[in-house]
């Protein structure tokens, strides 16, 4: 190791111990500091590691939290970065972070990694495993269409031709090229098939092949499911590890079997089942036995920060859920629908580089699904809560239960007053960042967010 590595890994933990000792922070700030005096310092850190990059629009956070589970069952510590800090300086903030444990029988790092980062990362560190989780379109001054945010992410891939791809097969664009690499595919097997299309604003339905429009066997969500084209005959590979039964889904959980190996993860949503079969896979392809993986799946832990995250607010059970994309805001949008309990809403919308500066993917959400004349409460905040609002508006919120606050104190206190004990918070990353930071400062969490 250089003396300029040395010096910037030394540098940087002792920012890091600092800033969390004292601040309660340090998720990225370490890493710009230590990335200052040694650009190449990512190379160093990582040297001894194997390594699994986790990317994908949606379903990161959560798929590395459970990836780690299943690791750290089998194999004892596990580094990786647990805030979502997903882009270099966060990455070299784990690193900087990292203490390796006597006990553990492999140096493992799971590393949640943004998009657009993974050909940066790349160039620095040697990944074993690549899961890509599925690709929506999400922040399109950042990333452009789907097929733009593909390119990137394959330009890491390329830079290790003897990593394997751990992908999730229901998404046509992941088949769309072909590889050097091996390619372990998952998804989902367990409806009746019937030919079927997806609606037609629904992204990436056109066969990569002959630009047919893919029909579908069976469908889970937006273009994921047992697709195929008529035209040319482009279908979804043959998938390695398959849910094959869906028992029962909550808001606050999913009952299911992966290759028959039954599951409950405690967290709701059809778009985290998928999120624990990426996690099982890569669970299969590092030897740990099935009935392993399923109990550290079904093991029920804290909840993930800001995804599904549920915090007690007073007399208030407030779930706090990360949304960011149409997509993505649907799938939430049906999961809360199944709450056989009353609940209010709240729906904090902000716009700055981390959301995306462009709001206008609110309106390809599906808000009028929700059943408003249920809804005693319905709040909306943020930066931008003006747009949320006439959004709202237009959806069919009843004037007489729709509130709407400018200051984040004023939305907390709002929803201290609302009428049920259930509340759902959608909120957008920094929304999230901001609404943790200030009920770590009232004393409701703990751990802050730097």
């Amino acid at each position: 190791m250089s003396f300029k590595s040395s010096l910037a890994i030394t540098v940087g933990k002792s920012s890091r111990w600092f800033l969390h000792k004292f601040l309660h922070g340090g998720t990225s700030l370490p890493g710009k500091i230590a990335l200052k005096l040694d650009p190449d310092v990512l190379k160093a850190l990582a040297k001894d590691y194997e390594i699994i990059v986790i990317t994908g629009t949606n379903g990161k956070t959560l798929t590395t939290a459970l990836t780690v589970k299943v690791l750290e069952k089998a194999f004892g510590h596990v580094l990786t970065n647990p805030s979502g800090s997903n882009m270099k300086q966060g990455i070299v903030t784990a690193f900087l972070s990292d203490h390796v444990s006597k006990k553990s029988k492999r140096k493992l790092a799971v590393l949640e990694t943004d998009e657009a980062n993974v050909p940066i990362i790349c160039q620095y560190v040697s990944p074993k495993y690549f899961v890509l989780t599925n690709l929506f379109r999400d922040q399109m001054d950042r990333y452009g269409e789907i097929y733009t945010t593909y390119d990137k992410i394959l330009a890491g891939i390329a830079l290790h031709p003897k990593a394997t791809v751990i992908a999730n097969g229901d998404a046509p664009i992941f088949n769309s090229k072909n590889l050097p690499n091996r390619v372990v595919y998952y998804g989902f097997d367990n409806q009746a098939e019937q030919d079927q299309l997806a609606p037609a604003n629904t992204d990436g339905l056109l066969c990569p092949k002959c630009h047919h429009i893919l029909h579908f066997k069976a469908r889970t969500y937006s273009n994921l499911g047992k697709y195929f084209c008529p035209n040319c005959g482009f279908m979804r590979p043959e998938l390695t590890h398959y849910v094959s039964h869906i028992d029962q889904q909550t808001p606050q959980s999913s009952t299911f079997e992966i290759d028959d190996q039954q599951i409950t993860l405690h967290i709701g949503g059809t778009y985290n089942i998928y999120n624990a079969l990426a996690a099982y896979t890569v669970g299969q392809e590092l030897g740990i036995a099935k009935d392993t993986i399923a109990k550290a799946l079904s093991d029920n832990d804290e909840k993930v920060f800001g995804r599904q995250e549920v915090i007690q607010l007073d007399d208030k059970e407030v779930t706090l859920i990360l949304v960011k994309n149409p997509v993505g805001l649907d799938q939430v949008l049906e999961m809360i629908k199944t709450d056989t309990e009353p609940f209010s809403l709240a729906v904090l919308l902000n716009a700055n580089y981390a959301d995306g500066i462009d709001t206008s993917w609110i309106w390809d959400g599906q808000f009028e699904s929700l059943p408003f004349d249920q809804i005693p409460y319905v709040l909306t905040g943020g930066e931008r809560f003006k747009d949320i609002t006439f959004r709202l508006r237009v959806a069919g919120v009843n004037e007489e239960k729709f509130y709407q606050e400018e200051k984040l104190s004023d939305v907390v206190n709002s929803i201290k007053q609302m009428p049920t004990r259930h509340v759902y918070v959608l909120a957008t990353y920094t929304a999230v960042l901001q609404l943790r930071k200030l009920l770590n400062e009232q004393g409701y969490l703990k751990g802050g967010m730097d």
